[in-house]
């Protein structure tokens, strides 16, 4: 498996709340999470723009990276994404700038062409321009980090004249940029024709299709990339799923058997109007789903062989991120995240390789020098006593 010596783990924060919850706590909860993140050493937290549908509160994942930059140390904190056609790009390079100062580097810059139709309908966006939209606007954010002289531009939707950032990047050329790429080619095309990395929500593969899908989009990533002389890197690919782990297998689905059917049921389906990929009775539905690739619910040995299954699927990637679904209760969620940084992410980091080997080493010396111990103690009580004789 093309894994990395090191993969990274981290969340991708829609966030999913049930309708009905207070949105304040909700936000305040989203916050907690993070702050627990950066304690148990995650890499990154990815945060979502969404403007309806009642599940995906936040709107402005700017605002909510500013909040969590002051209340974190460590964590790296990106747009994940900011839909791009529905904002003017002079306006989203600036706010990326002062939010990569703002963290001294902590920020990473994902973007999309916005996942929700009626997210585009109440802004009077043709869903079939999304993607074009994306990619002009994306083009003139990069021109904006890296060039000093004003540009003037007229496009399809929007307008420079002589523009100018009165501040670059704090990392340079500027912070990592990555594209969310789910079914389509565009977002791996745009990925590969500018060197970005890409962020994908995973679909399990049918095993009479071969290759996953998702899999098959990074082949078109490294196409585009070398046709525009760049490169894209398959350690800097996460992959998301969502994820529950508990001790043990049984526990972790029963912790969130009734969520994960209000979640599927009542947002996927019920709200999107997303084919069901599940007819059986709700009570099944978070062990069929878990058992055919979808999720990963289960003990920490249950997750380590989803994410290597995951790696023979796509043939190597270097990001893990857990896409959080608010389906459990809130201690179960928080240990979940626990658990997976105390069992899982050692295993794709090498940091308990060489506590392994000591250990074994260890053991496999322990008789003899075990007896040496022994004799040791034995010479130093009959030196003692000798010495009480004198």
């Amino acid at each position: 498996m093309n894994l990395p010596e090191r993969m990274t783990f981290g969340i991708f924060l829609g966030p999913f709340h049930r309708v009905g919850e207070n949105p304040t706590l909700a936000f305040h909860r989203d916050m907690e999470l993070i702050e627990w993140l950066d304690e148990l050493g995650y890499d990154e937290a990815w945060i979502g723009e969404h403007h309806s549908a009642g599940w995906e509160i936040i709107s402005s994942p700017e605002l909510f990276i500013a909040a969590a930059a002051e209340r974190t140390r460590h964590i790296k904190l990106g747009t994940g994404v900011v839909s791009l056609p529905y904002h003017h790009p002079f306006m989203v390079a600036n706010r990326m700038v002062q939010l990569d100062h703002m963290t001294r580097g902590r920020i990473m810059f994902g973007v999309g062409p916005g996942a929700l139709p009626t997210d585009a309908y109440m802004m009077g966006i043709d869903p079939a321009t999304q993607r074009r939209k994306m990619e002009e606007s994306l083009a003139i954010i990069l021109r904006l980090f890296t060039e000093d002289d004003p540009i003037t531009y007229k496009g399809e939707w929007f307008e420079l004249n002589e523009a100018l950032l009165q501040i670059k990047p704090y990392q340079r050329p500027y912070m990592p940029i990555a594209v969310a790429s789910i079914q389509s080619p565009s977002g791996v095309v745009l990925a590969g024709k500018y060197g970005a990395s890409v962020l994908t929500i995973t679909v399990p593969r049918d095993p009479s299709a071969g290759r996953a899908d998702y899999s098959k989009l990074w082949d078109i990533a490294e196409e585009t990339a070398k046709e525009h002389s760049k490169v894209v890197r398959r350690e800097e690919w996460r992959l998301t799923v969502p994820v529950h782990v508990a001790e043990t297998t049984q526990q972790a689905r029963d912790d969130v058997r009734v969520g994960a059917s209000q979640f599927l049921r009542e947002y996927s389906e019920g709200t999107n109007g997303r084919d069901p990929v599940f007819n059986g009775a709700d009570e099944d539905l978070v062990d069929w789903m878990a058992e055919h690739g979808y999720w990963i619910v289960g003990s920490p040995e249950d997750c380590i062989e989803g994410i290597n299954q995951l790696a023979r699927e796509s043939g190597g990637f270097g990001g893990f991120l857990i896409q959080t679904v608010d389906w459990a209760p809130r201690e179960t969620m928080l240990k979940s995240y626990e658990l997976i940084a105390r069992y899982v992410m050692p295993q794709f980091q090498g940091s308990v390789r060489s506590i392994e080997a000591s250990n074994q080493w260890a053991k496999e010396r322990m008789k003899p020098l075990l007896a040496g111990r022994i004799k040791g103690l034995e010479t130093a009580k009959s030196d003692y006593d000798e010495s009480r004789k004198e």
